[in-house]
């Protein structure tokens, strides 16, 4: 048995299954896509399930792949055990309704032995209970002897989920020797040491389970099979952990240089150090495939991931940001098989830079408290943190639970995690509002489901705008019918269209669908889940039916301007990258026929000047009268000549390549002006935030920006209209008029305080004495400046006092407290008369025992709250 290297296995196992005819698909995002009953891939089969459930047609009925996965179901044994992991790459080999149980135990059995050359006499086979078929391929057709297989019960042999497709398991064990075992002589399959290590599940899946439980025989069986990558890479190198491959070493070794220790030394700083050799690939790969740090969901995931690992690393000893400079070993041990991690380098080091950052300015802050309350149970001789205490580390330090879990753990101290539950009850309804529930394996079933996964669309209106075609299928109501009438709002599948279907950010096509007898105005295009286009709309005159001869006609004038703003949008990207850096990415983008909204990643707002050569770039290009040309080409081949991918998007082995010239490149299915010059001018309209680390810029083109200048002009000629000016008379006329309002301003307020000051007498004489203190509670609704100049003035003049006053000016209420030095001394304090004051107006506030300042909210118990001023001080004098 010879020594394999990771990166040698995958390509081996990938290329065996392609001399089987298979189709090696790239691994699909860690992003599901249409499945929302996942949060990340956490099994090889997962994102090929439309395939298995009959949804899609798949590209081809023999499948392989080596799929990035993350699971965090055991994330509290990560680092603590040898074996456990949040992020692995499963190997698998797939078939749709093609070879079966035969060709998936042969060819595994080939591979494990004269692919990897692992010694038949180590190798060991599980079959589920009463597979005798199984059996028989096994022993009679494989030859492995029949002691060396070995029966087991459902619980371990047999897969499923619920209802729908599953049926009975077959797996290869590999032995270790006796010496990893546990000694005892009855020690064999199935035992709990370490001995018998499984690393290749075949899944037959031959039964669809119904409601009541029954089992019955799909009409065409699949195999779905799955071996994990760093377990098989141990069995081959020889090595005891997964921490011990050589990829995963690579990475360990790293992180011990990094922190100034020894791996194998001490069982506590293993612990950590496996903790983050793991946690950085997850996060490194992650972030990779668009995923951000954030308070729910996989950002929530990614970001405990991501603060376990900074965590452990100050339990090092690491004082300073680490991680993103880790991840550049993670990036160099996996790049060639997964070309997004080179390509995206800068931008998943500035993510995970920022975030570690921002870590670090809450963390000694956020361990300050949590220190505290620990100290204060303790004294208290409890055990149990209460779960507001936990949540606010959460909420405002940015401590996720389990983080305080496992610190209060090392402590011998619970949470009552009923309580923190209950305070985190809105953000886990957005959570499950985000991610409905949905039926078996997460496809939300539809009428469109229902339809025969061979009923597909044929597009082909990138160069024409009128298509002839036929009816497939014709919804109404939610229910397949044969035809519709004038009148009768309804949806159609065509087998050719013209009409472009809502999808990859751009708004589909409308405009007509005609034949001999009838004409339906289409109101909307759009793609299902399982890969149909749809059209619907209204049925204008006369009758189709199912089987008709068709023809869809594009609206053309509207198509343009989809087509100027699409076009515009890659011209955006590609200047964004130029002007901002290499890190940008989109992260969304929606085009219509009146505006663009692109959403991109970028960790701060845009300064004017950027926007100004951003959108200068853009026009640029459109009057340098670009030619817009588009190829179809090979993943492998695209990626070679620099075009740019998409975040979560799943792309086909032939991908479409849309270039601008030599300054734009990315990989669209979308419509395109042939040439800039078509897109006439664009002009940004806003740019803003939406998210953590995203931006997003509206913008126009062609007619939209005329219409933005014309509006722009309107708006600028009645201003001057106003100012009696003409339209550059303006900013002199708003200048001037600016410079008089200021000027009435200071007169005016010069005119309150003098009239403030002249009600003086009247106000002193309302003061009351309280054990030798004059109190003056009164209102005056002036601004704040005009009222500390009473203030001052009443203070002077009553000498040992308290002054508390309050204004309701424009909606704002103000409330101010003045006291001199012997009163304070005499026990008063501004900054808590004030702070009650305001409580009574539903407002806050605070200061300092001779001057304090306070808001409120209610306006008329201002009055009701300044009476309550003289029973305060009266309770504090007692």
């Amino acid at each position: 048995m010879e020594k394999m290297g990771l990166n040698e296995i995958r390509e081996k196992y990938l290329r065996f299954f392609e001399s089987k005819e298979h189709l090696i698909l790239p691994s699909f995002s860690l992003i599901p896509k249409n499945d929302k009953s996942l949060l990340l891939i956490s099994a090889g089969m997962a994102p090929l399930k439309p395939y298995f459930t009959g949804q899609e047609v798949p590209p081809k009925e023999r499948i392989t792949t080596c799929q990035k996965c993350i699971r965090t179901g055991d994330i509290e044994r990560v680092g603590k055990t040898a074996r456990h992991a949040t992020f692995f790459e499963m190997l698998g080999n797939f078939s749709f309704g093609d070879y079966f149980k035969e060709g998936a135990i042969s060819w595994a059995w080939e591979f494990v032995t004269e692919v990897l050359k692992l010694p038949q006499d180590r190798l060991w086979v599980t079959i589920y209970l009463d597979d005798d078929e199984a059996f028989e391929i096994w022993n009679k057709k494989v030859g492995v002897p029949a002691e060396k297989i070995v029966r087991m019960g459902k619980e371990d042999n047999f897969w499923e989920i619920g209802v729908g497709p599953c049926g009975p398991c077959s797996e290869i064990y590999f032995d270790r020797g006796e010496d990893k075992g546990c000694g005892k002589p009855d020690c064999a399959i199935g035992c709990d040491c370490d001995r018998f290590v499984e690393f290749w599940n075949l899944v037959f899946t031959q039964f669809d389970k119904d409601e009541e439980g029954n089992y019955s025989l799909l009409e065409k069986p699949n195999i779905d099979t799955g071996m994990g990558l760093e377990r098989i890479a141990t069995i081959m190198q020889g090595v005891d952990t997964i921490f011990d491959v050589d990829t995963m070493k690579n990475i360990r070794d790293q992180v011990c240089k990094v922190a100034k220790v020894q791996y194998g030394k001490d069982a506590s700083t293993d612990s950590s150090v496996r903790l983050i050799t793991d946690h950085i690939r997850s996060v490194t790969f992650m972030v990779s495939d668009g995923i951000l740090p954030s308070n729910e969901g996989r950002g929530y995931v990614l970001r405990r991931l991501l603060r376990r690992a900074a965590r452990h690393g100050k339990l090092l000893g690491v004082d300073n940001t680490f991680l993103w400079d880790l991840c550049d070993v993670v990036i160099d041990n996996s790049k060639h098989a997964y070309i997004e991690l080179g390509e995206k380098k800068d931008y998943i080091k500035k993510v995970i830079k920022l975030e570690e950052e921002r870590f670090d300015q809450t963390i000694d802050q956020g361990m300050i408290i949590l220190n505290d309350y620990i100290q204060e149970l303790k004294k208290n001789s409890k055990a149990v943190m209460t779960g507001d205490k936990a949540f606010k580390l959460y909420d405002t330090y940015g401590f996720p639970i389990e983080l305080t879990l496992e610190i209060l753990e090392e402590q011998g101290i619970s949470i009552d995690i009923d309580g923190f539950n209950s305070e985190m009850t809105v953000q886990k309804e957005r959570a499950r509002a985000a991610r409905e529930e949905t039926n078996y394996m997460g496809a939300d079933m539809d009428i469109f489901t229902t339809l025969p996964a061979e009923m597909v669309t044929t597009f082909n209106g990138y160069h024409d705008t009128v298509s002839k075609g036929r009816i497939l299928a014709l919804i109404k109501d939610n229910e397949t019918v044969d035809n519709a009438h004038a009148g009768d709002e309804v949806t159609v599948i065509l087998d050719n269209t013209a009409l472009y279907p809502e999808m990859g950010g751009q708004i589909g096509d409308t405009g007509f669908i005609e034949g001999s007898n009838f004409r339906l105005m289409v109101t909307g295009s759009k793609k299902t889940s399982n890969n149909k286009i749809i059209h619907t709309g209204r049925v204008l005159e006369g009758t189709l039916s199912v089987d008709d001869e068709a023809t869809a006609i594009v609206d053309s004038l509207r198509r343009g301007d989809i087509a100027r703003n699409h076009t515009a949008t890659h011209l955006l990207h590609a200047a964004l990258k130029q002007v901002l850096g290499n890190h940008v990415e989109q992260s969304g983008s929606l085009v219509t026929d009146e505006r663009l909204r692109f959403d991109f990643t970028h960790f701060e707002a845009l300064s004017k000047d950027e926007l100004k050569k951003i959108e200068d770039m853009v026009n640029e290009k459109i009057l340098e009268s670009l030619d817009v040309v588009t190829t179809e080409t090979a993943i492998e081949e695209a990626r070679r000549m620099g075009a740019t991918a998409l975040f979560g998007e799943k792309y086909g082995a032939v991908v479409r390549v849309v270039k601008a010239g030599n300054f734009s490149m990315e990989l669209c299915g979308g419509t395109h002006v042939f040439n800039t010059s078509a897109i006439g001018l664009f002009k940004i309209l806003s740019e803003g935030g939406v998210a953590a680390g995203i931006r997003r810029i509206e913008a126009v083109t062609g007619k939209g920006v005329l219409r933005y200048i014309a509006e722009l002009d309107e708006t600028l000629h009645s201003t001057a209209a106003l100012l009696k000016g003409t339209v550059k008379d303006v900013p002199r006329r708003v200048e001037n008029l600016l410079s008089e309002l200021k000027d009435k301003d200071k007169e005016i307020s010069d005119m309150k305080s003098k009239m403030s000051l002249g009600a003086l007498d009247e106000i002193i004489s309302s003061a009351k004495e309280i054990k030798g203190i004059k109190i003056v509670a009164d209102r005056m609704d002036t601004d704040i400046e005009s009222l500390r100049n009473l203030g001052d003035k009443l203070r002077d003049k009553l000498g040992k006092s308290l002054i508390v006053l309050a204004s309701n000016k424009d909606g704002k209420i103000n409330i101010l407290a003045m006291a001199s030095k012997d009163a304070v001394n005499a026990g008063v304090h501004c900054g808590n008369i004030v702070r009650e004051v305001a409580k009574m107006t539903g407002g806050s506030g605070g200061g300092k025992p001779d001057i304090a300042q306070a808001g409120g909210k209610d306006p008329e118990k201002i009055n009701k709250a300044l009476e309550s001023v003289y029973s305060l001080v009266s309770d504090v004098l007692k």
